[in-house]
């Protein structure tokens, strides 16, 4: 039975380029609306799980490789992430919490990139936070009659992060404040989440990660380089700003 191919060139490497220009994406992103909040029910949420994110980032156990090797406080371009639940011996999946940074509060935006496995994520906010939500595809929303209570805002751009001279339609999508939003994130398909806002928190599902670290030849269980990015730097938040 044939295997999939890998898609990094060099395995551990944290911060591999690929073209944007010859990129194509092998599928879409998928938004399922899921429920909106009170904004005191949002904040709590929200501030709970950020706080579990920062604690772990001050724990000398979780930011240490356990006797699995895994470190389970990381950071990532978009935030301080925590591996809530680790994989082990024949359950392949895990699940990571990320503290959003504020790109405006950094005036910095995180770059366009893709996974070497699927992803599942929860968008999380609070009062006064949006999650932007971009892709170099149509972003496909889930709207069941009778229970989709809201539908986000989408419009497509022009992507800043191209060569000059050349074009290529970025397509996003607004998560609004003390919501919740569930995101289908296929393996290879380019996804970019820049928080506007100080209460942000997604709680991502990785299905595959032993898979994709056993696929990619990976030393380890590291976000970054289970990353692969369209821009060479990141930019400053007016490539990423809200209307």
């Amino acid at each position: 039975m044939p295997t999939a191919q890998t898609m990094k060139r060099t395995p551990d490497d944290e911060n591999e380029i690929h073209d944007v220009l010859t990129f194509q994406d092998p599928g879409q992103c998928v938004v399922t609306p899921v429920a909106q909040f009170a904004p005191e029910i949002a904040l709590a949420v929200t501030d709970t799980l950020r706080d579990l994110v920062q604690s772990a980032h001050r724990s000398p156990a979780a930011t240490t490789p356990d006797e699995d090797g895994i470190t389970r406080a990381q950071t990532f371009e978009e935030g301080d992430v925590y591996m809530l639940a680790a994989p082990y011996d024949g359950y392949e999946a895990d699940r990571y919490l990320m503290d959003f940074y504020d790109v405006v509060d950094r005036n910095i935006c995180s770059r366009m990139h893709l996974h070497t496995g699927l992803r599942f994520v929860r968008m999380m906010t609070g009062p006064d936070t949006r999650i932007r939500v971009s892709s170099l595809a149509p972003i496909l929303i889930t709207d069941v009659a009778g229970v989709t209570t809201f539908r986000p805002e989408t419009f497509p751009d022009d992507h800043p992060d191209v060569p000059a001279g050349h074009q290529r339609t970025r397509y996003n999508l607004i998560v609004p404040p003390n919501s919740w939003a569930d995101m289908q994130v296929p393996r290879g398909v380019s996804h970019q989440f820049n928080a506007h806002g100080p209460h942000a928190v997604i709680d991502s599902v990785h299905p595959e990660e032993s898979i994709e670290t056993f696929r990619e030849r990976m030393s380890g269980y590291k976000m970054m380089a289970q990353t692969i990015f369209l821009a060479d730097e990141q930019p400053p938040s007016d490539s990423c700003r809200l209307p």
